[in-house]
């Protein structure tokens, strides 16, 4: 459904209380729902329906129609999707499909990466992380992108507490530092550990963690960009997302 005048619409909203204005700009920005459920979750597991995943979203649309501050410099459609992406990825999580197999490897490539960081004082390359592992590069290759697709791992799924009670969305705070997507990360330290975080990776993980979060690009858009397939990206950006978990482990006091 398409709005005449959205400025005026969000007016009516926002001042007057007008509630025949938001259903208007909740139907005008449906759309964002069906794109952010596409790019999450590209293979649903059996017990899940697409319609699941919709009618979280259309939650997540709502909040952010709900709290969004008009007088801020920021877009509305950047604040949406990560409040979008965010409350389907808790949906997921509290169906909790992901099998233990899957936790228990993503667990030890954190380690993994940590611990030969900690020892060469840089990223370790894919190859040093497969020798560590015992593992063939192809073969670690295939783990990633196996496990990046289905654990869900994205920057909306970094949790930040040493017992899971308390959970920060990255995806929140990295489109720019003016867009507070998040009321619940307002400390500029917190900020500054994530973009500090960001900034070590390396080069091409980097690069895929800024088309993807801040371009709105899917994976098959940014494989043509960089050259390579759909596949490659996504182990880049699961290499990517394992590194900042494992990077912000070290900062969970900021999060008590």
């Amino acid at each position: 459904m398409s709005v005449p005048n959205l400025a005026a619409a969000w007016h009516k909203f926002k001042v007057g209380g007008d509630m025949k204005a938001r259903d208007a700009l909740i139907s005008h920005y449906a759309y964002l729902v069906k794109i952010t459920a596409g790019r999450v979750v590209t293979s649903l597991p059996p017990n899940v329906e697409r319609d699941d995943l919709i009618s979280a979203g259309i939650i997540g649309l709502i909040k952010a129609i709900d709290q969004f501050d008009t007088k801020r410099e920021v877009k509305f459609e950047t604040y949406a999707i990560a409040l979008i992406r965010g409350a389907i990825l808790e949906m997921l999580r509290e169906e909790d499909w992901v099998p233990r197999s899957v936790r228990e490897r993503v667990k030890a490539l954190e380690r993994t990466y940590l611990d030969l960081e900690g020892r060469l004082g840089r990223p370790a390359t894919e190859e040093e992380v497969a020798e560590a592992m015992g593992m063939e590069i192809d073969s670690f290759h295939a783990l990633l992108a196996d496990t990046g697709r289905a654990s869900l791992l994205s920057l909306d799924d970094v949790v930040l507490s040493s017992d899971g009670s308390e959970k920060i969305h990255l995806a929140d705070v990295v489109f720019d530092e003016a867009a507070d997507t998040s009321g619940d990360v307002e400390s500029g330290a917190v900020k500054q550990s994530l973009g500090e975080a960001i900034d070590r990776l390396p080069d091409r993980e980097r690069l895929v963690i800024a088309l993807y979060y801040y371009e709105g690009l899917t994976f098959k858009e940014i494989g043509k960009i960089l050259e390579v397939s759909e596949s490659r990206v996504y182990q880049l950006h699961t290499q990517a997302v394992i590194r900042l978990r494992g990077y912000l482990q070290r900062h969970l006091a900021l999060f008590h």
